[in-house]
């Protein structure tokens, strides 16, 4: 085989529509858009993902401010990554643990108060969390550790 013999395969390389070009190109006269109507003119079916058939769309049919605050409450509203008891017990068996470290063994993602629930078996450590369940501050304290709240920015 030498170079000069190799092709593409069967199928391989498409030509390009050529549109409007004649009569012979297959594509000529309309070049593909039918007779008449809105689609066979320019600027037709432009903007069709939010075009309505000519009523107003629904984006001038929506407010145009006060739609973050519909629920009261809202904007106010902190979001808390929770992690409960057991996989902190899991994760550190002594000493103190903060969000910091949390954030350092994958259990919560940083830029987010932490609240701790109580599902798992505790141990004796020192959480320091922006929350705690009620239910989680009573296992820390049975089982001999404490739970210190922190004072968050959002809350």
């Amino acid at each position: 085989m030498k170079l000069s013999d190799l092709k593409p395969n069967e199928g391989a390389n498409k030509r390009k529509k050529r549109v409007a070009r004649g009569p012979g190109s297959g594509h000529g006269k309309t070049a593909g858009r039918g007779h008449k109507g809105q689609a066979s003119r320019s600027g037709g079916l432009k903007n069709s993902a939010r075009f309505e058939g000519g009523r107003s769309t629904l984006l001038m049919r929506l407010p145009k401010r006060g739609m973050a605050g519909q629920v009261p409450g809202e904007i106010a509203r902190v979001e808390y990554q929770v992690v409960n008891i057991g996989l902190i017990a899991k994760h550190f068996t002594s000493g103190e643990v903060s969000p910091e470290t949390l954030v350092k063994a994958g259990l919560v993602r940083p830029g987010y108060p932490v609240k701790v629930l109580a599902q798992g078996e505790a141990s004796a450590i020192k959480v320091h969390a922006h929350k705690f369940s009620q239910a989680a501050t009573e296992k820390l304290k049975a089982a001999g550790g404490e739970a210190v709240v922190l004072e968050s920015k959002g809350a």
